[in-house]
């Protein structure tokens, strides 16, 4: 970490979410999800294949810094940071998660995360990752600003999702008072490499991801 705040030019940006989009296709799959898979089925996944899709279009994100060069990588092998009960930080890599859908990536997300905590871990398991997600958000953060995982380029955290009242527009184009799930993520990049608008362009597509896909036709 470090190296990383010494090397890399650390800037920070954020975006609210709305989750309300995923939250319909979320709650009624839970209690199959869980009985089919025997994980929880959590907000993490949905960001995440809402990332894999915006690092298509924006693939400097998905880069490393090398010796004087940026290294922009083809696939995405997709880091999780995990707490070790306040004792540190592992940083296991979903890797080729472009190719896999939701299911496959909550499943493979708890698994690496259990093996974490019981230091099950091989060293394949945390190597080779292009982004990295961090999840602080049971903890009712509202904006946080994590160290990008060097040599990687930027690190997105999930903050605390909770119900708040949000404008939505109404079907006549007139704004109403709804309570809805909202809550931010926070990009920590390395200005060296893109400025803002590229990561706020960015952020924006993992958004528009997430508030307008079809998740009930994800499997």
């Amino acid at each position: 970490m470090t190296r990383s705040k010494a090397t890399s030019a650390h800037a920070l940006i954020a975006i609210e979410v709305d989750y309300d989009n995923v939250d319909r296709a979320r709650k009624p799959a839970k209690d199959e999800f869980k009985a089919q898979e025997g994980v929880n089925l959590t907000y993490l996944p949905f960001v995440a294949r809402a990332v894999i899709d915006a690092l298509r279009e924006f693939p400097q994100l998905n880069a490393s810094v090398g010796d004087d060069a940026l290294i922009v990588h083809h696939d995405v092998h997709l880091g999780f940071a995990v707490d070790l009960s306040f004792e540190g930080l592992v940083v296991p890599v979903v890797h080729n998660a472009d190719t896999k859908r939701l299911r496959a990536i909550a499943r493979q997300v708890a698994d690496l995360a259990d093996r974490a905590r019981s230091k099950k871990l091989t060293p394949d398991d945390i190597a080779s990752g292009t982004f990295t997600i961090t999840n602080v958000g049971s903890y009712g953060t509202v904006s946080a600003a994590p160290i990008i995982n060097h040599p990687q380029v930027a690190i997105l955290s999930v903050d605390g999702i909770r119900m708040r009242p949000a404008a939505v527009p109404g079907p006549g184009g007139e704004w109403a008072i709804a309570v809805r799930p909202l809550g931010n993520l926070s990009l920590a990049f390395d200005h060296r490499v893109f400025d803002g608008a590229y990561a706020a362009a960015f952020l924006d597509r993992v958004r528009t991801e997430l508030q307008e896909r079809d998740w009930s036709a994800e499997r």
